[in-house]
């Protein structure tokens, strides 16, 4: 098994998690480790919850050392993002990574759920790397 030392999941997390990838049934799962049904489902939820909140924090953090960084207002349709994407890089001497159809779908791909009629429902913040790359972090 792998270690949960320095991460955010917990021994127990980490042994439900390798066992359901395995493809056991949360049934099976908690016959082997001699628990309850709603238990491993509660440890898996816990699990995902922790998973989750590392993504965000990583998120944040690449949103954070971007050295441009931009907020982009609730409203905002995805070509007025795009618009505001190249100019930013633009005046800050960043070539973007993406042509204008990438960086709409990659926008799109990050946002869709904060979207209604092509705008954002959400203020979002936008790094752009040196590298030309765009992150997205919203705070939810």
């Amino acid at each position: 098994m792998v270690s949960a030392e320095s991460t955010t999941l917990t021994e127990r997390q980490v042994e439900v998690l390798e066992l359901r990838e395995q493809g056991l049934t949360q049934r099976e799962v908690a016959d082997r480790l001699g628990t309850t049904g709603s238990n491993v489902s509660a440890v898996e939820r816990a699990a995902e919850r922790n998973v989750e909140q590392a993504r965000r924090t990583l998120g944040l953090i690449r949103t954070i050392r971007s050295p441009v960084r931009l907020t982009v207002e609730p409203g905002t349709t995805f070509d007025e993002m795009v618009d505001t994407v190249y100019e930013r890089g633009d005046e800050d001497g960043v070539k973007i990574a993406y042509c204008r159809p990438e960086l709409y779908a990659h926008l799109f791909g990050q946002l869709e759920g904060l979207t209604t009629q092509n705008r954002l429902d959400a203020e979002v913040e936008i790094g752009l790397t040196r590298e030309g790359d765009v992150k997205v972090f919203v705070d939810e």
